[in-house]
């Protein structure tokens, strides 16, 4: 297990050893604007697996997918005109949409399911780390149902060597998980209220 410092940024060959890790199948640990964030390579099956289990996360709960932009998203999932809009709005920052994943992307990941959540972390660092590793699974760096990490450490406390290496970047700046939508058919659902409101979305689609 490693530490690696990232309050002034990510040296090349901490960016290197970064990604040799997810393309060997490593668990890492990134700071996110919202709160801590595990990462594993999404096309990666036994990555994934191991993923979950760190987490002790179960199966049947799918993992969303950080993208550095449009393009990168776009690589895994079908980017609708309502997706379009969000993104342009509200990407880089604290919002997932959920939307039809491509064939690409692993089972595992989504748990059987033909969607997938698609965020664009705001912060430099994870900008960084996704742009060089490829898409990277999301989620919270921290025990399934145990308090989110807002701190290296504290994603560190409870994930302990299961993880490759920590990316410390201080303090995550809002402190709370991102919103999350789901796009279906035209239409849009809230399920789980973040930073982003429904009302800016809404604003934004004109609905």
């Amino acid at each position: 297990m490693k530490i690696i410092s990232s309050v002034n940024g990510l040296s090349d060959e901490d960016l290197k050893e970064l990604v040799a890790i997810v393309k060997n199948g490593g668990l890492i640990v990134y700071p996110t604007e919202t709160v801590y964030g595990i990462g594993a390579d999404i096309f990666d099956e036994a990555a994934i697996k191991k993923l979950y289990l760190a987490k002790h996360r179960p199966f049947d709960m799918p993992l969303s997918v950080g993208v550095s932009d449009k393009k990168m998203a776009s690589s895994i999932a079908e980017i609708d005109d309502n997706a379009d809009k969000l993104i342009d709005a509200f990407m880089p920052g604290p919002l997932t949409i959920i939307v039809k994943k491509k064939d690409n992307v692993p089972d595992i990941v989504t748990a059987n399911s033909h969607k997938v959540g698609i965020r664009i972390p705001d912060h430099p660092v994870a900008q960084n780390i996704i742009k060089a590793t490829g898409p990277l699974a999301a989620t919270s760096a921290n025990l399934h149902s145990k308090p989110d990490a807002i701190r290296m450490e504290e994603a560190k406390e409870q994930l302990g060597e299961a993880v490759s290496a920590y990316v410390d970047s201080g303090p995550c700046m809002i402190g709370e998980p991102s919103t999350i939508v789901w796009l279906m058919d035209g239409e849009i659902e809230l399920i789980r209220q973040g930073a982003i409101t429904m009302k800016q979305i809404e604003d934004v689609l004109k609905c």
